[in-house]
């Protein structure tokens, strides 16, 4: 026997991984025909482009108001004492955020600008909560005059709050945010007052013992994209744990807990195996973990409960459309037959862990940087009748790294042809960005069915419009 044999090995996923793994191995397990996308709320893929350029966001009113109020009926129906606030991090349009406000939700801010825009989108001081780990001063002061509740991050933050509080010579409302640690999620440790090293308990009397001070809120955001609702239930568990300790040593039994967000839109990261909509737990789920441990409250003692989501809300609202420019590798109709061996075409077909075939985009990493964790589904405009192929998307920046899926099974596409990625709503467009290209323009489709343009492309008087050349420089 040859020296260098090696006998076969066990994958490590073997007996970790669902039984629909199998079947996933096989990329005909599930059919030939690709899913096809060609109209988003019955409107055309392909008319989106022609009146507003490709790529193009899109994002569809009915599924965002259908998400708001699966969600508040989710936990509506199983704890009444109920407040929900939108993430503005997630998704900063002027459009999305409106949405929010009509359908009763307040503002969840963690900068000056986002505390700016909510105010400029009509938002009021009491309808805005302030996180974050860092807040200017005059923020703070604005936050204070008009009411907004400050979630205090750490003791910096608390001295200036103290201070502030000392010029205005009001009575004030705050929160504090604590870390806690439920073994179910990752420790995120830099936001907000420890609970194992005590710092959060002495924050938190320090706050009630302060004559202009109430403590109003007890905040902790465990993680993002959580996927199993236990997290949420040790947290509340941690919390009222907090509230009481604080209740028998000051007499002060803080009226509201605030679990943050973190809950999953039905996106899968790379690796998992979905579909989606069987991995990710439902909201009511979650609803349960959290309200269980409330509702076993005698009533006196049920605190208002407070929830700031994003991702869940809007992610499957927003998709992006993006046209084929380019084709490289594999087997190409239009290459000479002498130059390919049938052997490539075997190859490819057999071993679909090796994506040969790559389709270049107009889109890229610069407007999916959820891509790099999230692999974001693409749905081709128009049927075609070939096998799916192992298939490598590619970014239009001129980087090696804007790879959008390293290997996506698709039919055989050509320059020209549409892909569309979804869900895309949440965070993309907020942590896009100018590099290389512009950023495209942005539509909502309402609910009334008609194509609002809610931000235009953008152009180089936009980007030139804040830099400014030395007098020596100008000539």
């Amino acid at each position: 026997m040859n020296d260098m044999y090696q006998g076969p090995t066990i994958t490590s996923e073997l007996g970790r991984l669902p039984i629909e793994a199998a079947a996933d191995r096989n990329r005909l397990s599930r059919g030939t025909a690709s899913e096809v996308l060609d109209s988003i709320d019955d409107s055309p893929v392909a008319d989106l482009l022609r009146d507003h350029g490709s790529p193009l966001f899109v994002f569809s009113e009915t599924t965002l108001r259908r998400k708001l109020r699966h969600m508040r009926e989710a936990f509506t129906s199983r704890y009444k004492n109920m407040s929900f606030a939108w993430s503005f991090k997630t998704n900063r349009l002027d459009a999305i955020c409106k949405i929010m406000k009509d359908e009763g939700w307040a503002a969840e801010v963690v900068s000056d600008f986002e505390y700016e825009k909510a105010r400029k989108l009509g938002y009021a001081g009491p309808e805005i909560v302030y996180n974050g780990p860092y807040k200017s001063r005059a923020s703070i002061k604005t936050a204070l005059e008009e009411g907004a509740l400050i979630q205090i991050d750490n003791w910096d933050e608390l001295a200036v709050v103290e201070q502030l509080a000392g010029e205005l010579h009001g009575t004030f409302d705050v929160g504090i945010r604590v870390w806690v640690t439920t073994g179910y999620a990752p420790i995120w440790s830099k936001f907000g007052f420890s609970l194992v090293n005590g710092e959060a308990q002495h924050a938190a009397r320090r706050i009630i013992r302060h004559p202009q001070f109430r403590l109003h809120t007890i905040h902790c955001h465990v993680g993002t994209y959580v996927l199993d609702p236990e997290t949420f239930r040790v947290a509340t568990q941690v919390l009222l744990g907090l509230r009481k300790e604080l209740s028998d040593d000051t007499g002060h039994l803080v009226p509201c807990l605030n679990l943050g967000g973190g809950f999953p839109s039905n996106s899968l990261l790379h690796g998992m195996v979905g579909p989606a909509e069987v991995v990710i737990p439902p909201i009511e789920d979650y609803a349960d973990a959290i309200a269980g441990e409330l509702n076993a409250l005698p009533k006196r003692d049920k605190p208002l409960l407070r929830v700031e989501s994003g991702r869940y809300l809007v992610d499957e609202a927003g998709y992006l459309v993006s046209t084929i420019v380019a084709i490289k590798g594999g087997p190409r109709r239009d290459a000479p037959p002498e130059t390919l061996s049938s052997l490539v075409v075997k190859e490819q077909m057999l071993l679909s862990d090796t994506a040969r075939l790559s389709y270049v985009l107009d889109a890229g990493v610069n407007l999916l940087y959820t891509a790099n964790w999230f692999a974001i589904q693409p749905f081709p405009d128009r049927r075609v009748n070939s096998l799916p192929e192992p298939t490598r998307l590619l970014g239009c920046l001129c980087m090696e790294i804007d790879v959008i899926r390293d290997h996506v099974d698709l039919p055989r596409l050509q320059t020209g042809d549409h892909l569309t990625f979804h869900p895309v709503g949440a965070y993309n467009f907020d942590q896009s960005m100018q590099f290389i290209h512009l950023r495209p323009a942005v539509v909502l489709i309402g609910e009334d069915r008609k194509v609002h343009l809610i931000r235009r492309e953008e152009t180089l008087a936009d980007m030139e419009a804040a830099e400014s050349l030395p007098a020596h420089l100008s000539g």
